[in-house]
């Protein structure tokens, strides 16, 4: 049941608003800029409820999945195993 409480103020109140009380809170997220490390790999749909893992810096198909949750902890599995390799723990 709708009490329509977001409806309180009025609307030329909400749109004189700051846009900082409209997205308060939100200034700790990492944004692209704050990212400069690139994926190594990314998921890429390659045909119905079937995706690819392709390692960015080659192209090349590094693995496969048919669910999309899958590919994304694949893509993240080989990613930190990569990290591992280079810091030498593996």
């Amino acid at each position: 049941m709708c009490t329509l409480t977001h409806f309180a103020t009025s609307a030329d109140a909400r749109i004189n608003r700051p846009l900082a009380m409209h997205v308060g809170g939100l200034d700790h997220l990492p944004t692209s800029s704050n990212n400069h490390q690139t994926p190594n790999f990314q998921v890429v749909p390659a045909g119905i409820a079937f995706f690819h893992i392709k390692e960015t810096s080659t192209g090349l198909v590094r693995g496969f999945r048919g669910n999309h949750n899958e590919a994304c902890a694949l893509a993240r599995s080989l990613e930190s195993k990569i990290e591992l390799h280079a810091s030498g723990c593996l």
